[in-house]
């Protein structure tokens, strides 16, 4: 006897609506969810191995504490309220002697990230942040520079657009299912792909204009096309007329980016820019340059990612058909908003952030995220206060954060890391503590608002009891939180108890999502009228090209063009990057996937090859001015710009626990720096050159 059960998957951030088939409390099958447009039963590699970690034996099956050195693997078994208790009253002290704001949280945006933010501001901290700002934090700041919306709350409408130009935007293998069936089914009815990047990745084969760029130029080739946008006037007059101010500022400033200019910065022709200028002006507004990603490239991401937003609004595909629009959440729809914990009344908090988030050192970033990078920095100088405690919910500071051995060294400084996870993670296995979280099919998690054209209502219901002896994280806070005499904040005593809270205001039921596992909110596309009726949430009301959150905080919106220089003989810069069968650091482990892409390795053009006596396939040697080493095998391949070498992240494991892929690939982040972009906010990943020799 088998059932179905409608959830929502967690094998990568996205989060695909599944339906799971359980047949005697165990997992038969997993696609997705059929009843959802644009997913139709599809799944991807990663989804489908969800088989794979439920059943895994390597992952963390019941509380530990830590009983040897950190990173030793010395463990003792615990029970929960023995480890619960011992995370409390470490907490209570810490707190007690060091305040609130000495415990940092981190972790990758969930759905209950609403829950461990109540839960910080319940110790008066105010030091949550999320991975997003690693990945793409610039991309935010950039958004709210010109549009005063954050890159979370726009969209493509990849379905209609007929033209869409992508920058490093590896969408065949950073796999987003709906978007990507909507993406193939506008290219059969037509529409074309531009795809630009020194790497030929998988999307670089599917599109109809592939530019090999010289790496770290987008920039100037961007400024070489709105030169010729505006030179030929091939703008929407309209559309620029009525939502755009600083027009005329952004002429002058583009005026010496010539696509001759261009030609010799970037390597691509002069003629076929301006020929991918024309091309887009025919189609507009249903064109997309899209804006990215994975934004944390160069220390001049904020201004590469405005100019990629800049290009859509001149073409005046913001807010229409086959572009870009905001998304529209509950309220447009004419429903109250989905209940959230994190907006309780609390204790005022009165110290500023750990990282320097909106304040001196990233004063426009958006600290509702924080600047992760900066977590070594602050706990070696105590800057601007002593930090004591780490607490990691599926967040990966030793591979996800540049300079990962500073990381390590700044980590033995703290006086507790906590590890909320579902692998043992190299901070799991770093960590005086492991509460192991249920996988997602074990446990069910906070509503998910879907914002969009469409909004709706997601749910993920649990499929299967727990394997081991493991807990979902909201109620796995909610016992630290008792214990810390702060339960009172976290009012609820099941899923259920969040559920009815989450949709109390919002006209749905609990029963609404039994038949499809999702709940519409509204029957048609809601796009804003072009007239009159965009909502731009700047001071002026329209699209700021001259941005009043840059101009206030000191920073010019145009800045002049810093010329990238070729690296030196016997250097190249690192450029890191995904693959269709991992997510970031999580899955290498992963009985299927590991099977797929067992290690990294290193992209070499054969004329870098030749001169240094490597060879395809032999292992080879990565060092960076951190002075750190990465043993790995060559890829020599035509496919990658001479300049640059290609990792794939999230490889060279040190935790033995997971022999698949223990010692398997070079670590990037060992090889990184850690330079960020100072006005966006992203650590810059691609801005690193390395040295290779044969091993």
């Amino acid at each position: 006897m088998t059932n179905k059960v409608f959830s929502i998957c967690f094998m990568c951030t996205v989060r695909c609506p599944i339906e799971v088939v359980v047949a005697n409390d165990d997992v038969v099958w997993i696609q997705g969810n059929p009843h959802v447009p644009g997913i139709e039963g599809a799944l991807c590699a990663k989804g489908s191995a969800g088989l794979a970690l439920l059943h895994d034996h390597e992952r963390p099956q019941y509380p530990m504490i830590r009983t040897g050195e950190r990173g030793a693997g010395q463990w003792r078994r615990a029970s929960w309220d023995e480890a619960l208790d011992y995370v409390a009253d470490k907490l209570k002290a810490i707190t007690q002697e060091h305040g609130g704001h000495s415990v940092v949280f981190g972790e990758r945006t969930n759905l209950n990230t609403h829950i461990s933010k109540t839960f910080m501001k319940a110790i008066g901290s105010p030091n949550h942040f999320t991975h997003d700002a690693l990945c793409k934090g610039s991309v935010n700041t950039a958004f709210r520079s010109l549009t005063g919306y954050a890159d979370a709350q726009v969209g493509i409408d990849y379905a209609n657009t007929r033209h869409i130009i992508m920058y490093g935007r590896n969408i065949f293998e950073a796999l987003e299912i709906a978007p990507l069936n909507n993406l193939l089914k506008a290219m059969e009815k037509g529409a074309k792909l531009t795809y630009i990047d020194p790497r030929v990745s998988v999307t670089a084969t599917k599109a109809d204009r592939y530019w090999m760029i010289r790496p770290g130029t987008d920039l100037a080739l961007n400024y070489a096309l709105i030169h010729t946008i505006l030179k030929e006037k091939l703008y929407d007059k309209d559309y620029v007329k009525r939502w755009v101010s600083g027009l005329s500022e952004l002429q002058a400033f583009v005026e010496p980016y010539t696509p001759a200019w261009a030609e010799a910065e970037t390597g691509i022709p002069a003629g076929e820019i301006v020929a991918l200028a024309r091309e887009a002006a025919e189609v507009k507004p249903k064109v997309v340059f899209h804006y990215g990603y994975r934004g944390a490239h160069h220390p001049n991401e904020i201004h590469l990612r405005r100019s990629l937003i800049i290009l859509n609004a001149l073409m005046g595909s913001i807010e229409c058909q086959g572009g870009l629009f905001f998304k529209k959440g509950a309220a447009a729809a004419g429903r109250g908003d989905i209940g959230k914990y994190v907006s309780q009344e609390f204790p005022k908090i009165e110290q500023p952030r750990f990282d320097g988030s909106g304040k001196a050192a990233f004063p426009v970033a958006d600290s509702s995220h924080g600047n992760p990078q900066m977590l070594a920095h602050a706990i070696e100088n105590e800057d601007p206060y002593p930090i004591k405690a780490l607490i990691a919910n599926r967040f990966e500071p030793l591979q996800s954060i540049p300079d990962s051995a500073a990381v390590r060294r700044a980590l033995d400084k703290l006086d507790l890391i906590v590890a909320i996870d579902v692998n043992f993670s190299e901070i799991a296995w770093y960590a005086d503590v492991i509460l192991p979280e249920s996988t997602y099919l074990e446990r069910a998690d906070s509503i998910q608002m879907i914002s969009g054209l469409k909004p709706s209502l997601r749910i993920r219901r649990q499929a299967v009891s727990p394997r081991y002896d493991t807990k979902p994280a909201w109620l796995i806070l909610k016992e630290i939180a008792k214990r810390l005499d702060l339960g009172q904040y976290f009012p609820y005593e099941t899923i259920e108890d969040i559920w009815n809270f989450q949709i109390k205001d919002m006209g749905v039921k609990l029963e609404d999502f039994d038949a499809k596992g999702f709940v519409s909110l509204a029957d048609k596309a809601i796009l804003w009228d072009r007239k009159d009726g965009i909502k731009f949430k700047t001071p002026s009301g329209k699209f700021e090209l001259v941005s009043s959150l840059l101009e206030k905080a000191g920073f010019p919106s145009f800045p002049p063009y810093t010329p990238i220089p070729a690296p030196p003989a016997g250097s190249f810069r690192l450029m890191v990057g995904r693959c269709a069968a991992h997510t970031h650091v999580s899955t290498q482990n992963n009985a299927f996937l590991s099977e797929l892409v067992p290690e990294n390795e290193l992209w070499i053009n054969p004329k870098s090859a030749a001169p240094l006596g490597v060879k395809d396939g032999a292992y080879v040697q990565v060092s960076s001015p951190l002075g750190t080493n990465g043993r790995i095998k060559a890829k020599v391949t035509e496919f990658i710009h001479p300049d640059a070498v290609f990792m794939l992240h999230g490889f060279g494991k040190t935790v033995p626990a997971q022999t698949r892929c223990y010692q398997k690939g070079a670590s990037d982040a060992l090889l990184q720096e850690n330079v960020s972009d100072k006005v966006g906010g992203s650590p810059a990943l691609d801005e690193t050159l390395v040295q290779v020799k044969t091993a």
